[in-house]
């Protein structure tokens, strides 16, 4: 089965009305293409570093202006979009970081929060604890679509394999994996986790990236790509500005590539190393 798909690379202002605006004549760009998929990155409806700011603009999904306007131009053009994730508010001081794919006719058909928060001190002084934030999710997700189940995974968790694994074996052999990667760590890691993921399962991967320095001042890696199961990139954006990648994509890629090369079934259980 053949599927083209969109990623959409934004560079998402600082409130849910600005970010549609700026995401949907990308959206329409897309449609224009043929795409029958479209995915957006993460942050999509905002990205905002400052906590209390944050706080005071974050809508529940319900009431979220461009969770609504994307569905909206879902149904208007009878395509799948995925919105990489949205930043909504969830009950306390608490948001949640939360992939919303939605179909053709408009409905939302799954939704992923984040699993793992990145907490991290970087080498070049940034410090980040999304856990002050986010309230993380507590299980996988996997969305049926016309082609076949989408594994929902969001940015950090590409870190993550044993994420991949588990989705792989649950009959997934496409991820999208949307990002607002740092600079320093796009740089040195995005393109070999990304195929990695690809090649370890072989499975399609979809990494739409917000790229280049934001209105809250932080600095995105762009370079969103799509990599087929033996870790080919097929499509990629050349830097940071705000685009759409187009890819068409075998699907029957995934069952021939796993045949080759069979490490799901290959794979036996181990004790742990003993101490």
């Amino acid at each position: 089965m053949s599927l083209r798909v969109a990623l959409i690379q934004t560079r998402t202002p600082a409130t849910q009305e600005a970010a549609l605006a700026h995401t949907a004549p990308l959206i329409e760009q897309a449609v224009g293409q043929g795409a029958q998929l479209i995915v957006t990155p993460e942050g999509s409806n905002l990205l905002q570093r400052d906590r209390a700011q944050m706080l005071q603009v974050l809508k529940p999904i319900e009431d979220d202006a461009f969770v609504q306007g994307v569905r909206a131009l879902a149904a208007k053009h009878g395509v799948w979009i995925l919105i990489g994730s949205a930043l909504v508010a969830v009950a306390g001081d608490k948001a949640a970081n939360r992939a919303v794919l939605i179909s053709g006719s408009g409905e939302i058909v799954q939704t992923y929060d984040k699993l793992h928060m990145f907490d991290v001190d970087l080498p070049n002084g940034d410090r980040y604890r999304e856990s002050s934030l986010y309230q993380p999710g507590s299980e996988a997700k996997i969305a049926q679509t016309p082609w076949g189940p989408l594994g929902l995974t969001i940015c950090y968790d590409m870190r993550f394999p044993h994420l991949y694994r588990a989705l792989s074996k649950a009959g997934v052999g496409l991820f999208a994996v949307p990002a607002a990667f740092t600079r320093p760590t796009g740089e040195a890691h995005w393109d070999v986790l990304l195929r990695a993921r690809a090649i370890e399962n072989g499975a399609f991967v979809l990494a739409a990236a917000q790229g280049g320095t934001h209105e809250d001042g932080r600095a995105t890696w762009g370079h969103s790509m799509v990599v087929d199961p033996w870790g080919h990139v097929v499509a990629r954006a050349d830097g940071d500005e705000p685009g759409v990648v187009i890819a068409d994509i075998d699907l029957a890629m995934v069952d021939t590539t796993r045949q080759a090369i069979p490490s799901l079934k290959n794979e036996r259980p181990f004790e742990g190393p003993s101490t």
